[in-house]
């Protein structure tokens, strides 16, 4: 049982693959790609934050994810598709609880890579790693209710409903309900 996250982990930014993908670190560079997610209105739909209007929204949010891999808060991958080289997504541990040994985590992939299997693949590995090299515990999920794909995506993958949340969030001017998922260490082998 992990009881201490493995912070030498962010000396230097892990790169993993998969299969068919790349998971590497943001670069500047990606802020198009990015913006190409970031502004696509059924990524957005049910993620409660900000639909980017310019690419210099998404150059914001890359130096954020830079900053907070450099002050070891989070690791956020840019997902890249190997047989094109193109950025198609993106998956992170973007919140760290240290004294539980838990993240949180987020991930996002454009419509044109939907249905492929891609998330799935991404989230066996990361998931494998943030474990396993990470050491970390548990990881959740914090997801809109109506958002029935993902809510799929967690539980293939092994994810557990803990909770529902009624009007606990407030975005738009709209109090929003939440599910909160959980994977544990130990689930790691029921997938």
């Amino acid at each position: 049982m992990n009881t201490l996250i493995n912070y030498k982990q962010f000396n230097k930014f892990p790169v993993l693959e998969s299969e068919r993908l790349l998971f590497r670190k943001f670069d500047k560079k990606d802020a198009g790609a990015l913006f190409k997610v970031r502004s696509n209105e059924q990524v957005m739909k049910y993620m409660d934050s900000l639909v980017h209007k310019t690419s210099s929204d998404s150059s914001t949010l890359i130096s954020s994810i830079t900053t907070d891999f450099k002050n070891k808060a989070g690791i956020n991958w840019a997902i890249v598709a190997k047989s094109t080289n193109q950025f198609i997504g993106s998956f992170s541990f973007w919140r760290l609880i240290k004294p539980h040994c838990r993240a949180e985590i987020g991930y996002s992939m454009h419509t044109d890579y939907w249905g492929k299997g891609l998330m799935t693949e991404t989230f066996k590995t990361l998931i494998e790693f943030g474990f396993n090299n990470l050491q970390l515990h548990s990881l959740e999920a914090n997801v809109n209710p109506q958002n029935m794909q993902s809510i799929k995506l967690l539980e293939r993958v092994g994810f557990r409903k803990e909770a529902h949340f009624r009007e606990n969030f407030l975005y738009n001017g709209q109090f929003n309900d939440s599910l909160l998922y959980c994977l544990l260490e130990t689930d790691l082998r029921t997938y």
